[in-house]
């Protein structure tokens, strides 16, 4: 396999600012030309082959040219580059929405669905085709085109506004640079090997060490700083970093509700989940309610407990106690529970997951699992963005000739100044049809931001960073082994209430690892019916001295601590869910900062210090979870389900690794969801799997 040469050749990365716009505005002028020979063409010669197979491909084509283009912005060196990128998407965003509006366009569109269905041709498109056709008449009409035209201009306009206000947004999160600073008494509880980490410098007469707002500096900091104001300042700073965004967000939700209400919506809510699994609004609104509920009471249970800790270690340390549970004391104190009650050591567990062990292990098993092989490209003259940048040609696992290429993978996993801060994938390129026949290959990009190496130690992995590098693996597998004929359907090009849905199931398998160890030493756990050899986890943990794996009391302690506060964290994700979707339910804005204390309050049940104006780091809020964020928790109903039913007695046989490729996967957004679902499963998709894995943990934290 090491012979084959990929029959795609990996897109260059060594763009100049000037040609980064030079690309993007000739793509665009390419792709305009394609809608006006469209638009140009006489009702009768409008058909399938005349409209919607021209737009499909000019629009997969605009995609493959810029969308390398528009992510140097995530993770560019050069601001520079940074800046042309990001002019780049306002180029494509304004481009985008007048094409949208263009009634020339709908109207070929619609005399081709015409034509289909008069003709009786309509019968013999595929199911792939005749969705198309639907998607792209929702398309229109979504975009206002049954509007007057005087009325269409302002829509037109407001949308590019609104499409500015979330570009500066999220530059503003991007670009972020700020840092506090701690003196290393104040930074007292903090593990040796982060502090190693920070940058010290003097300061007057004392020796400072600057904290960026990064996760691997900052979190530390949340979780295990014994001073309670050393935290405050920490969760303070972090909350106020983009207070910038402030006036953006309001922006964009007042144009929100203006376009909404033009496009004859009752709210912004409405028109966002229209065309999602959970079809309004309301519908959105009673989940999380119901949600809240049910959880509130295991919350509250947790909260008492914890604060109990704290009262505890204040008078341990001589510190005033007030009666509250603060939102820096979040994690603290679920740290303190679990090492209190599990003799857990959060610090000494990370030191069994090295990145250069874990990565390439989880890589393995996944591919073992799916039938596909990462092969990686070392050569020293690599075209990547950075020098940290991993490149990955991958293949079928039986693999002849280049047929059996799959596509393209890059990690860039550490974090940098201007980098993205947070954990995502990027589809880079997709995967879809040619004119010609041939396949175009989809490259997946994964951003994260683990802990580098430190004087003391090379990168090691905290618990939640191996969760999250399993979840955005996931939606790095569903894009590349996704095999649609369109591109706009290609791999997470699914409802947004759904595509967390893969990944969230992904998941599993690490809990699945540490459940083997737990077999190996004779306990079964309740919630798995068969257990296998421990050879998995063995694999992944490797301690970066010693090379042992996970004893099996550490591994056991580590199963145990998954079920810890679980109330506690659900309604902090139902927090963010609900302030999402009451700010797009409002018909009239308010005071968003005041909303957002409030809320985090009266949901997560943690107190904060002064208003902080949190929701300027509400990334997801601009980046097409609007209405949105609710589909975290509503999509684990279809992972749990999808687990549970499939995978759960034996999750990993590569039957199954199949079954799952073919009937979630390879089909993207090719076909309604729900059917995607019903077809893997079986039956229709229902609740009962998530609930029992929701409420079911509860008494499982006590063991």
């Amino acid at each position: 396999m090491a012979s084959l040469t990929p029959p795609q050749a990996p897109p260059k990365w060594n763009h100049t600012p000037e040609e980064v716009l030079s690309i993007t505005r000739q793509a665009l002028a390419q792709n305009k030309a394609v809608s006006n020979e469209v638009a140009a063409l006489p009702e009768a010669e409008c058909n399938f082959d005349t409209v919607r197979l021209p737009l499909a491909n000019a629009e997969a084509e605009v995609l493959i040219i810029c969308g390398p283009l528009r992510f140097y912005r995530n993770v560019s060196t050069s601001k520079e580059l940074r800046d042309a990128s990001n002019q780049a998407e306002v180029l494509q965003r304004d481009f985008d929405v007048e094409e949208s509006m263009r009634p020339d366009v709908f109207k070929a569109k619609a005399a081709a669905e015409k034509h289909l269905r008069e003709s009786g041709e309509w019968e013999k498109l595929s199911d792939e085709q005749r969705r198309l056709v639907e998607k792209m008449m929702s398309d229109g009409k979504r975009a206002g085109l049954a509007l007057p035209e005087k009325v269409r201009e302002v829509l037109m306009k407001l949308k590019k506004e609104l499409s500015q206000a979330c570009l500066d947004f999220n530059k503003n999160f991007n670009e972020e640079d700020g840092l506090i600073s701690f003196t290393l008494e104040e930074l007292d509880g903090v593990p040796s090997d982060v502090i190693s980490g920070y940058n010290k410098r003097t300061e007057g007469s004392k020796e400072v060490y600057d904290v960026t707002f990064k996760t691997p500096d900052i979190f530390p900091i949340f979780k295990f700083a014994h001073n309670p104001a050393t935290r405050r300042s920490a969760q303070e700073g972090y909350e106020d970093r983009l207070k910038q965004n402030v006036p953006l967000l309001e922006r964009a939700l007042d144009l929100r509700r203006r376009i909404a209400a033009m496009l004859g919506y009752d709210t912004w809510a409405d028109y966002i989940t229209e065309v999602k699994m959970v079809k309004s609004g309301k519908n959105a609104q009673d989940f999380l309610d119901n949600l809240e509920a049910k959880l509130r009471p295991v919350g509250e249970k947790e909260r008492k407990i914890l604060l109990q800790l704290k009262k505890e270690e204040h008078e341990k340390r001589g510190l005033p106690f007030d009666g509250e549970f603060y939102i820096w004391d979040y994690r603290y104190y679920d740290r303190v529970y679990i090492e209190k009650t599990l003799n857990l050591d959060e610090s000494l567990v990370k030191e069994y997951f090295p990145v250069s062990v874990v990565v390439p292990t989880i890589l393995k098993i996944y591919q073992d699992l799916l039938g596909v092989k990462f092969i990686e490209i070392k050569d020293v003259n690599k075209d990547v963005w950075h020098p940290d940048v991993q490149q990955f040609a991958v293949w079928e696992n039986d693999a002849r000739d280049e047929s059996a290429f799959v596509g393209y993978c890059y990690l860039d996993l550490f974090p940098r100044v201007a980098k993205y801060s947070h954990a995502a994938v990027w589809g880079l390129l997709p995967g879809y049809e040619l004119p010609s026949g041939k396949r175009h290959y989809p490259l997946r990009a994964m951003v994260a931001n683990l802990a580098k190496p430190t004087p003391e130690r090379p990168a090691l992995m905290r618990h939640d960073d191996v969760t999250t590098f399993f979840h955005e693996m996931g939606h790095v597998f569903h894009g590349l082994l996704s095999r649609t004929k369109y591109a706009r359907f290609h791999g997470t090009s699914v409802a947004r209430d759904f595509v967390e849905a893969p990944s969230q199931m992904l998941e599993n398998w690490y809990v699945f690892w540490t459940i083997l160890k737990e077999c190996a030493i004779g306990r079964v756990p309740t919630a798995w019916s068969r257990c296998w050899e421990p050879k998995v986890l063995e694999k992944i943990s490797s301690h970066y001295k010693t090379q042992e794996s996970l004893s099996p009391d550490l591994t056991d302690k580590l199963i145990r601590s998954r079920y810890v506060n679980v109330g506690l964290y659900y309604l902090r994700q139902l927090f963010f869910a609900k302030f999402d979707l009451k700010v797009h339910v409002d018909k009239e804005a308010a005071d968003y900062t005041k909303l957002w204390n409030a809320l985090r309050e009266s949901i997560s049940l943690v107190k904060g210090g002064k208003a902080q104006p949190g929701q300027g780091t509400f990334g997801h809020i601009v980046r097409g979870y609007d209405a949105g964020y609710y589909g975290y928790t509503y999509s684990l109903v279809f992972a749990a389900d999808m687990y549970a039913t499939v995978f759960k007695k034996d999750p990993l046989n590569p039957a199954l690794g199949k079954l799952y490729r073919d009937k979630i996967l390879l089909v993207g957004g090719s076909r309604d969801e729900t059917d995607s679902l019903e077809d893997f499963l079986g039956r229709s998709p229902n609740s009962d799997a998530f609930l029992e894995e929701i409420f079911g943990t509860v008494a499982k934290a006590s063991l």
